[in-house]
């Protein structure tokens, strides 16, 4: 049987529930503004709520694995419930792993996220590629195997990536540009999306490189962050319809009220799919 790609699926997705992706990032702060506790039966019931709200509409959740590893075992536990749940409602899931090794452990970590045995299984990761595109390979090829995607780190909105992401590289590029360059090169001759995606933050301003690597490209910094849909088009220009907006405190702020949620995200869909296709 053969495996639909994932850039395939996410544009489809895109295409029927909206442009967005919704993070799941259970903050202490959040847990409080919820009424909830800040320990296990807190998560468990934020995070089911907002799998239960979402997970039928949007077309990407995005769980933040921090937020469940600082309870050890039993937070996984809740995010690998939230993973299956989620896929189940139709959404599709990007685990916010951040994650960059080489060799076999960048391997274990494609395991964990990327192949269909493990509990963590996910429709996509978030990865760090600043120990040299390369060491990503376990992932990338994990990825094509099991019709996955994988999100590359390119231009992050926090003002300390700039020192790396920014430098210049041995052939004269910067070094997020060279990291781009990868990723068109991996998603050559994809149709109608390659899977392999970059992260650049919305807050840039123009990100001042070239975008158009055939790939999605998600964009954290909607809401809280101070971007908005309407900054869209002057960051990421002619690839703008490739773009899957995050937001997170933005949508969640109005939890734990479902309909709150629902009625956050529909609005923040509907103002993307203006902004990019206006």
């Amino acid at each position: 049987m053969t495996i639909e790609p994932f850039g395939a699926r996410l544009r489809r997705a895109m295409d029927t529930r909206g442009p967005l992706c919704v993070g799941i990032d259970p903050h202490a702060s959040l847990l409080t503004d919820w009424g909830l506790n800040d320990d296990i039966d807190g998560l468990e019931r934020f995070t089911r709520t907002t799998v239960e709200a979402l997970a039928d509409r949007v077309a990407v959740l995005k769980p933040q694995s921090a937020f469940f590893e600082r309870f050890g075992s039993r937070g996984i536990a809740v995010l690998e419930k939230a993973v299956e749940e989620a896929r189940a409602a139709g959404a599709l899931v990007l685990m916010d792993a951040k994650r960059g090794d080489i060799g076999s452990t960048m391997g274990a970590y494609a395991a964990a996220f990327l192949d269909p045995r493990s509990p963590l299984f996910s429709d996509a990761v978030t990865v760090s590629p600043y120990l040299g595109f390369g060491s990503l390979r376990p992932a990338l090829d994990a990825a094509v195997v099991n019709g996955c995607g994988v999100f590359v780190l390119a231009l992050t909105s926090n003002p300390e990536g700039a020192e790396v992401q920014r430098s210049t590289a041995a052939n004269g590029k910067s070094l997020a540009q060279l990291m781009l360059d990868h990723m068109r090169a991996e998603n050559e001759g994809a149709e109608p999306l390659g899977s392999v995606g970059a992260v650049v933050g919305a807050t840039l301003g123009d990100a001042g490189v070239d975008l158009d690597i055939n790939g999605p490209l998600l964009a954290p910094g909607i809401g809280a962050q101070g971007a908005t849909p309407a900054d869209l088009p002057g960051v990421f220009g002619t690839a703008v319809r490739n773009v899957v907006p995050s937001v997170s405190r933005g949508v969640l702020r109005h939890g734990p009220d479902v309909k709150g949620l629902r009625e956050s995200a529909a609005r923040f869909a509907d103002e993307v799919r203006a902004a990019v296709t206006g």
